[in-house]
């Protein structure tokens, strides 16, 4: 079979996307335009989503005369599904004036073959976010009867109007459905300023609008406790995780969090009870880890301190903090994630990797979560400007280089479910 070389996807103004007759689609690695790696393509996974991009100008490769291209027609991205990956990003001319993208992950997308073809890879086998044998009917019927069934509890609610009806959460969808992962959100403070946050942005923000509304409330520990307690009779082996897009950072409310954990083990509560967080109070971790915390997911882009503050912008803490919280939380025995928001050609570039590579080493990290940066790739790379990333790798090479120098690291992209016994 001849080499896998997808042609360029191009919208015109009335939205209506198709396949360029000449140009090969090419592809965006930090600062480089290129083709795309044959073994970071996949088909696009079912529940994907294709965008135009407004006032960029497709660009793609002229196979016969190796010249690069500049169309009037509007380059297209794709949305990877859950469980993905995205390897590159798509290359295009962004005219004047051109609006930032709002906070969505931007995968180069192309056509062969008769179907459409992304850069992207599949991370994790898990399918607890697929919901396409499950009709919208029936999402909405659960979330309504959960809805007058705690009439009282504001945290239902909110993740049923909000987060459910409104929003089609996925995580919240599945609490509707009684299946896998509960979402514990309780915060509505922060104490770090990420530019790509998707539940507030500041005023005078380069991106127009959080595509979601943060709560605007805090649950009382009898209000999480009866979600807990109703998700542990449906699901057979649950996970609970505070710490979610609807709210800030969770360690804000240490006292509420280590109130509910406790009093949840306390009264027999079974499950595994995860923390997804930016991890910069330390001691917190530590008594929450106590009450009968299992496993501590930590984000971050990027595993040295001035990337990382460039994006999370943190207020009163600093990167050292974020490494004693995974120290203090190896040393009571919690499963660690790293949940590293992956970014084409700034992510796997050598000092990255370096660094990624020394703290995953240096704790003896679990797990590392391989999720899409959210944000517009110009507006990343303009963060990033006073370091300029070096040479590519690519995301197959990437991951390759972890496995050798940490043999034990998993890879995936959903917090797991944790044995106690195994971590306590």
């Amino acid at each position: 079979m001849p080499p896998l070389r997808p042609r360029l996807l191009v919208a015109d103004h009335q939205g209506r996307i198709f396949d360029h007759p000449a140009l090969l689609m090419l592809c965006r690695q930090g600062a480089q335009w290129t083709l795309p790696r044959p073994d970071e393509l996949m088909p696009l996974p079912e529940e994907s989503e294709l965008f135009l991009l407004p006032a960029r100008r497709a660009v793609g490769l002229d196979p016969e005369t190796g010249e690069v291209e500049a169309q009037e027609e509007l380059a297209v991205a794709a949305f990877a599904a859950p469980a993905h990956t995205i390897t590159a990003h798509p290359a295009y001319v962004t005219d004047k004036g051109a609006p930032t993208l709002p906070l969505f992950a931007y995968g180069a997308v192309g056509f062969a073959r008769g179907r459409f073809y992304v850069c992207a890879q599949k991370v994790d086998e898990d399918t607890r976010q697929v919901f396409s044998g499950i009709a919208r009917p029936r999402l909405e019927q659960r979330a309504k009867a959960l809805m007058r069934r705690y009439p009282d509890n504001r945290l239902v609610q909110h993740l049923m109007a909000k987060c459910v009806l409104r929003y089609a959460c996925p995580a919240a969808r599945n609490l509707a459905l009684g299946r896998y992962e509960a979402p514990l959100p309780v915060a509505g403070a922060c104490n770090a300023r990420c530019v790509g946050c998707i539940s507030r942005q500041e005023d005078g923000a380069k991106i127009c609008a959080a595509p979601q509304q943060r709560m605007n409330f805090t649950p009382t520990a009898d209000e999480v406790l009866e979600v807990m307690f109703h998700h542990a009779k449906e699901e057979q082996r649950p996970v609970f995780s505070f710490g979610q897009g609807c709210e800030g950072e969770p360690l804000t409310q240490a006292a509420l969090l280590t109130e509910v954990v406790r009093r949840f083990r306390a009264a027999g509560g079974h499950g595994t009870v995860n923390l997804n967080t930016n991890a910069s109070l330390p001691d917190a971790v530590a008594a929450l880890a106590e009450a009968g915390l299992d496993s501590l997911r930590v984000s971050m882009n990027s595993a040295r301190e001035e990337w990382y503050a460039a994006y999370y912008r943190p207020q009163n803490y600093h990167f050292a903090q974020v490494r004693e919280s995974i120290a203090r939380a190896r040393a009571a025995g919690l499963f660690v994630s790293v949940n590293l928001l992956y970014f084409p050609g700034v992510s796997d570039t050598e000092e990255e990797i370096a660094a990624l590579v020394e703290l995953i080493q240096a704790y003896r990290v679990d797990l590392l979560q391989l999720r899409s940066l959210n944000i517009d790739p110009e507006l990343y790379m303009e963060l990033l400007a006073s370091v300029a990333p070096g040479p590519s790798v690519g995301f197959g090479n990437f991951r390759k280089r972890l496995r050798k120098a940490c043999p034990w690291l998993a890879f995936g992209y959903f917090n797991p479910y944790i044995v106690r016994s195994e971590c306590i």
